[in-house]
């Protein structure tokens, strides 16, 4: 898969990322790979292979289950830039 120059463009501008002009180009080839190598993945035979959350035998370190009073949500909401109703209100990035 080939990403082209205007695509790294538009994943930049919806990322909100400042990508000098002579970078685009380079960059656009760096996906490529990156995507061409996700492409042979794919082609990889994963019959009979089961899946698996961790390359190695862990297991995840488990906390009591206890009910809290919860985190004061005025208190973080406080350092918010903008909220409503409770909830953050952050910009939109996905058109």
């Amino acid at each position: 898969m080939a990403i082209d120059a205007a695509t790294v463009r538009k994943v930049a501008r919806l990322a909100r990322i400042a990508e000098p002009e002579d970078r685009i180009d380079p960059l656009a080839r760096e996906l490529s790979g990156i995507m061409d190598w996700i492409e042979q993945l794919a082609e990889v035979d994963t019959e009979g292979v089961e899946p698996m959350t961790s390359a190695v035998a862990v297991a995840a370190p488990m906390r009591e289950d206890v009910v809290t009073e919860g985190g004061d949500a005025a208190r973080v909401l406080s350092n918010a830039p903008r909220t409503i109703d409770g909830f953050f209100v952050v910009p939109k990035v996905v058109e």
